[in-house]
């Protein structure tokens, strides 16, 4: 019982700091803000920050590792078919986390997080050469379906970059519809 609380307590302490540093994150350049910025905006104390993260760059890699754990469990859940509103509705959630995840938003402005992207690139490579591993499509090689695979996901970041540098002016529905009918238009015809 007592477990259960302080992992509650460790849990709500570090979702309090995540929140703060996405709000600082909107005030201030990411190099830039500290633990004073963020332990402020958290309401806790120094210490409370240091029995979670040993400094704010190890605050980032956590907030990178679970921005892609949340992209990853997203793509896991999309299932590709014929249905132009599965693929909508799938779309439109990446468009959501995007505008919602601050963090991802604006390294997808200013691609200078190169260390998140290559940690990403990384898991896109893993994710596709394991997706290739258990389906081929029947008409192509496995090399051209990982390919095919590397190209929807280049353009879908492509897409995410140009919409957050235009300050997500364009609705997210909007953004949605283009990345499904791309996709439909040329990954689906692919894969079938």
């Amino acid at each position: 019982m007592i477990s259960d609380i302080q992992d509650e307590r460790y849990h709500v302490a570090d979702e309090a700091i995540y929140d703060a540093f996405f709000l600082v994150l909107k005030e201030k350049d990411i190099d830039k803000i500290t633990v004073s910025d963020v332990i402020k905006r958290a309401g806790i104390v120094r210490s409370t920050f240091y029995n979670h993260y040993e400094n704010i760059p190890a605050l980032v890699s956590a907030i990178e590792d679970k921005t892609i754990k949340d992209i990853f469990s997203l793509m896991e859940t999309f299932h590709p078919k014929s249905d132009k509103e599965i693929c909508k509705s799938y779309f439109l959630t990446i468009c959501e986390y995007t505008t919602t995840n601050l963090f991802l938003a604006n390294l997808l402005k200013n691609p200078g997080g190169e260390p998140f992207f290559e940690k990403l690139i990384t898991m896109f490579h893993c994710y596709v050469a394991r997706v290739t591993q258990d389906t081929t499509p029947p008409r192509h090689s496995k090399e051209a379906f990982s390919y095919m695979i590397a190209c929807v996901i280049g353009s879908t970041i492509g897409v995410l970059h140009k919409w957050s540098t235009e300050n997500f002016q364009a609705p997210a529905d909007k953004v949605a519809d283009l990345l499904t009918q791309s996709f439909m238009a040329v990954m689906l015809p692919f894969i079938t």
